[in-house]
């Protein structure tokens, strides 16, 4: 039995399973919507992040897989400087989102890193209970030049902890490219070489500082090999991020948000074409996926048991997640599709097609 929680627009579901037999069976914080969901690796404890709007950011912890839930401490900023440099920033400085939970090393117990919208970093390590702002990024002069892209303001939706050096951190900030610490965030490299936002004037669209990655994710075998949905196509880096070669697209599209890949195999992943960049739906209202075995010089197109017609779905950015299995895969999609795949996405099975707009998936380590 397998364990898939979907965070919604509408709460946070649970869904159990195994290859093409799923049913909903839990469902937490209804008519919330939750921005992102993690469970901890180190010790199966689920996390949710809830944007209540005029209440605010709100995070909550179970330690029991959802029989009872504790609200712990959700990341803010200190206030807004009323002299020097910051005190013209036109960034809010207060968290609009939650939108990406990490956990740090099996080492360090405790800690875990949030990415948020305004696009700050904050670390806890004490399992959430207080949380510090990332002072060093956020103060960086390039930050002032971040764009929101398709938000008001940029944000951080990618934050990965490198499983050699808990002190390695690599995020990615829509839009202002790909940055990363390898000394627990004291200092920080931009690291977005070789991407391309074709959309801006030709003298500043590689410009660094001015990448779109829509998703980053690591293989954590080979932890130097990082694959990036950007909004202008698929990239892969085999050397931590310090350079990016950009992949071929494969039909229909090289746009989308979604890439989840192999934890043991560098060389396999999988992506979400989409209609660029109005749009924003399954090409010709036909759902497929992409899938890689070469590190992106060949794809197969798989579309067995997804909608083929009139399917206007997209699937954002945390909706694509491999199961602990490595064969499992699970998609959602904004106008509530879900689908699980048994075989790496060969052939899909429809879970639900009246769920809320989905904004975020995760696997549970424990049955």
């Amino acid at each position: 039995m397998q364990t898939l929680l979907v965070a919604s627009r509408k709460g946070l579901f649970v869904v159990r399973g195994q290859g093409t037999l799923w049913e909903i069976t839990g469902h937490h914080f209804a008519g919330d919507p939750v921005s992102q969901v993690m469970v901890d690796p180190r010790n199966g404890h689920w996390y949710a992040a809830l944007r209540l709007g005029h209440f605010g950011v709100k995070l909550r912890k179970s330690a029991d897989q959802g029989a009872h839930w504790a609200e712990v401490t959700s990341p803010a900023f200190p206030p807004k400087p009323q002299m020097g440099p910051l005190a013209a920033d036109p960034t809010p400085w207060n968290v609009e989102m939650i939108w990406s939970l990490a956990a740090g090393s099996t080492d360090q117990r405790d800690t875990l890193w949030a990415g948020c919208m305004p696009a700050g970093l904050f670390k806890s390590d004490d399992a959430g209970q207080s949380w510090a702002l990332n002072t060093a990024l956020w103060e960086n002069p390039k930050r002032l030049d971040w764009l929101g892209g398709g938000n008001d303001f940029p944000g951080m939706h990618s934050v990965l902890v490198d499983p050699r050096n808990p002190d390695h951190i690599t995020v990615a900030v829509s839009c202002g490219g790909v940055w990363q610490t390898t000394d627990g965030g004291q200092s920080w490299l931009l690291t977005a070489d070789g991407m391309k936002a074709d959309y801006l004037p030709p003298d500043i669209e590689q410009d660094p500082n001015a990448q779109d990655p829509h998703r980053m994710v690591q293989c954590a075998a080979q932890p130097d090999v990082l694959w990036v949905q950007h909004h202008c196509g698929l990239y892969r880096s085999t050397n931590a991020g310090h350079f990016w070669a950009g992949i071929p697209a494969p039909a229909p599209s090289g746009f989308g948000f979604a890439v989840a890949c192999d934890p043991l195999d560098p060389l396999r992943a999988w992506f979400v074409p989409a209609q660029a960049d109005t749009h924003r739906y399954a090409v010709d209202g036909k759902m497929v996926v992409n899938r890689t075995d070469d590190g992106g010089t060949t794809f197969k197109t798989f579309s067995r048991g997804l909608p083929q017609a009139h399917a206007y779905h997209l699937v954002y950015r945390h909706c694509l997640e491999l199961a602990p299995d490595r064969n499992t895969l699970a998609m959602s999609s904004t106008t509530g599709g879900l689908w699980i795949s048994p075989d790496a996405g060969e052939q899909w099975h429809c879970v639900s097609r009246d769920l809320p707009p989905v904004a975020a998936l995760d696997w549970s380590q424990q049955g």
